[in-house]
């Protein structure tokens, strides 16, 4: 065997063990999640709002007041960081699009708590109140850098070849980012959509700043919202254990529902072809 074919071997098989070592941690840390808190999980523990200690209750106001920011959330972060992605790619060459990169970078580094305490400062103190809009801000605010940075990778990894045979048969420009280099690039940004999505599913600072927290369904936008981070977090803070097998149990359930999303998305944006 020369000495390239060794050097393969060797790579190849540090890749794999690499990928087996990150695999099996993965397994572990999910199995050890879905034993400490499969036991608590109950159709009322799904549905009920929190109850003092020993009459039970659960965390469905939280799952609602998760999906409703996160809903609000990606209803602007997802659409405009693929917006500035797909710009910073095709037309983000000069000094506005480094300065607008160079943003994006420094906001993916900033703890999500500095987000909170931005929008507690511009948004809370101004209403005078902790709010759903509030909260739906500040995650909107961390998913965007990051949607915009991973739309503009995909977006580079779209041959050339393909724009310009549609710009050779007169298709102007907007028409084909719109309809060629999104679609050909469109597995690629879902899989950004989903990080940020699971980056923003687990923030619980930002949160306690914004949206803090409620003991009720709510579906305004103007008044507290729960979460399933900070349920999480007051359940595990606690001094019972009760309280701390609920926080497994939620805990459960936030993995579960950020796979589920990941199912529907990666099923959505399957290629056809």
């Amino acid at each position: 065997m020369d000495k390239r074919r060794l050097t393969n071997s060797i790579m190849t098989t540090l890749t794999a063990a690499c990928a087996f070592g990150v695999i099996t941690v993965l397994i572990l840390v999910l199995g050890y999640i879905a034993f400490q808190g499969i036991s608590s999980l109950s159709w009322q523990f799904l549905v009920q709002t929190p109850k003092p200690v020993g009459e039970g209750g659960g965390i469905g106001n939280a799952i609602v007041g998760s999906l409703i920011l996160l809903g609000l959330a990606s209803l602007v972060g997802i659409p405009l960081g693929i917006a500035i992605g797909t710009y910073l790619a095709e037309m983000g060459d000069g000094w506005f699009g480094t300065i607008v990169r160079f943003v994006a970078d420094t906001m993916i580094g900033i703890p999500s708590i500095v987000f909170g305490v931005f929008v507690y400062a511009v948004v809370v103190l101004q209403q005078g109140y902790f709010s759903t809009l509030a909260g739906a801000v500040t995650l909107a605010l961390i998913m965007i850098p990051i949607v915009t940075r991973t739309t503009e990778e995909m977006v580079r990894l779209v041959p050339k070849s393909m724009r310009e045979g549609a710009l050779a048969l007169g298709a102007p420009q907007w028409r084909v980012t719109k309809d060629i280099v999104i679609p050909a690039a469109m597995t690629g940004i879902a899989t950004g959509a989903m990080l940020a999505v699971a980056r923003v599913l687990g923030e619980t600072a930002p949160l306690l700043f914004t949206a803090f927290g409620s003991r009720f369904y709510n579906i305004y936008l103007d008044e507290p919202m729960a979460s399933l981070t900070v349920q999480i977090y007051n359940y595990a803070i606690s001094p019972f254990e009760e309280w701390h097998a609920k926080a497994w149990a939620a805990t459960l359930v936030l993995v579960t529902l950020i796979l589920f999303i990941n199912i529907i998305v990666r099923f959505l944006t399957r290629q056809k072809y």
